[in-house]
């Protein structure tokens, strides 16, 4: 598509022929500019990174919105994103300290600040369409919820998610949220969302705009915390650290690529999965084969059952030297339900210039990984940042700062906490009762016109 303002790409979300957007050259941050930095809190060094990216949305307005987002009322601390050290050289990077306990509520919030502002601009409304695993939904819709202008229709899979982040979305009862149960896995949900932002006609109709890290204002507000915990962990920018990284859909380690890419210090970028280890196959073998929905496995850490990398593609981009002809007839296969496999070519020789390696982990695994870390430094984590943890501490460097990225309270996870620990995780004040109060949602089958039909009817 030819170049479009930053507006337009969030309200967007993909491109008209289902591409991904992506910015046509990444800023570079230089020596000089990264002491500038160092200094910085976190709202300061958001509208420094942030406001590299966007283009049309005037330095006052942009600062404002970043200082409405991230408020220490938000999330419970002034640093926003505060970094834990277990010992000296290991680290967790708090990113669950927002309303619904996960990491998405970093990006989600500043999207529905951004919405909102882009809306109120041009007088229209948006129909976002999401897909969740677990901690996307609830994160858009506290972001969303009461938004003018804004309705929110979330597809999760039925019965995959764990009984907290199903009631934390499906308890909603604000007017302008839209709860829809899939019968099939999350992979069936990403489909449909595909399909609808696909169909160009519907979705210019229905103003249809997406939350998913699909939407590149989702992956850029990511990289902000990258440049947070690197400055927290080093006292000179001649350090290199490495990311462990927890991932299912490529989104929160690709801020993580375009961090490196602008030139912060990352020797490595640690992937971690679960037992769908479709990302950690192709960074260990490369071959890259998504699963069908009867293969995805269904894990204790439910929020990365995912067996098809939507934000794959970004790097991917990156990878072929942005040969846009080359990701198309790579992702040609992958629609088809094929492979791909750059083993032995110069592509798959060029992808440990980018500094990633990969890990996975299975249930034992993680439990074991939980009870360690309770019992060694006094920390709780949650499962999928228990899976991150793993992989991180397998490809732990010698005087390499490590640094993992935490996911998710654990009180999201009770039932692999009680069997880690033998007890409930703690709670945070006004949780008590989420599970018991009333739930609305609709149950439907994985039918893209079905949920047209839906949006068509409430829109």
């Amino acid at each position: 598509m030819p170049p479009k303002k930053f507006s337009k790409i969030l309200l967007a979300g993909l491109a008209p022929d289902g591409g991904l957007a992506m910015p046509e050259a990444y800023p570079r941050i230089s020596a000089a500019q990264m002491e500038e930095l160092r200094g910085l809190g976190y709202r300061e060094l958001a509208f420094e990174i942030i406001s590299r990216f966007v283009d049309d949305i005037p330095a006052a307005d942009l600062r404002d919105i970043i200082a409405r987002t991230y408020t220490p009322e938000l999330f419970r601390s002034e640093e926003i994103a505060p970094l834990r050290t277990l010992e000296p050289g290991l680290h967790i990077l708090g990113l669950s300290n927002g309303p619904t306990l996960a990491f998405k509520d970093i990006a989600m919030q500043l999207l529905g600040n951004l919405f909102e502002y882009a809306l109120a601009k041009t007088g229209e409304d948006l129909n976002i369409l999401g897909a969740t695993s677990g901690d996307t939904g609830p994160s858009a819709e506290y972001a969303m919820r009461g938004k003018h202008g804004v309705r929110v229709f979330m597809l999760s899979p039925q019965g995959k998610m764990s009984h907290f982040q199903t009631a934390q979305m499906f308890s909603l009862q604000d007017p302008n949220i839209f709860n829809i149960a899939i019968r099939g896995v999350f992979d069936d949900c990403q489909d449909i969302v595909k399909a609808v932002s696909n169909d160009y006609t519907f979705k210019q109709k229905y103003r249809i705009g997406t939350v998913n890290s699909i939407n590149w204002a989702r992956i850029l507000a990511q990289i902000v915390y990258y440049f947070k915990g690197y400055f927290a962990a080093t006292r000179s920018n001649t350090e290199q650290v490495s990311f462990a990284v927890p991932s299912g859909n490529f989104g929160n380690i690709c801020a993580g690529h375009v961090a490196r890419m602008m030139g912060l210090p990352i020797r490595r970028l640690i992937l971690a999965t679960n037992e769908n280890e479709v990302l950690a196959e192709f960074f260990r073998t490369g071959c890259y084969r998504p699963r069908v929905a009867a293969e995805t496995l269904q894990t204790s850490s439910p929020s990365m059952d995912i067996s098809k990398a939507s934000n794959f593609e970004r790097f991917i981009f990156d990878l072929t030297g942005r040969d846009t002809a080359k990701v198309k007839e790579l992702w040609r296969a992958v629609d088809k339900g094929a492979a791909f496999d750059l083993a032995g070519t110069p592509l798959w020789e060029k992808v440990k210039d980018f500094g990633f390696v990969s890990g996975t982990s299975n249930h034992a695994a993680r439990i074991a990984t939980i009870r360690k870390i309770h019992e060694q430094y006094g920390v709780l984590v949650d499962p999928h940042t228990a899976d991150g943890l793993k992989a991180g501490l397998e490809h732990r460097e010698a005087d390499v700062q490590l640094i993992c990225l935490e996911t998710a309270l654990p009180v999201k996870f009770s039932e692999s906490i009680i069997e880690a620990i033998g007890h409930e995780p703690a709670r945070p004040a006004g949780y008590e009762n989420l599970e018991s109060l009333p739930q609305r949602y609709v149950v439907m089958n994985a039918d893209t016109d079905a949920v047209k039909a839906f949006i068509a009817e409430q829109a």
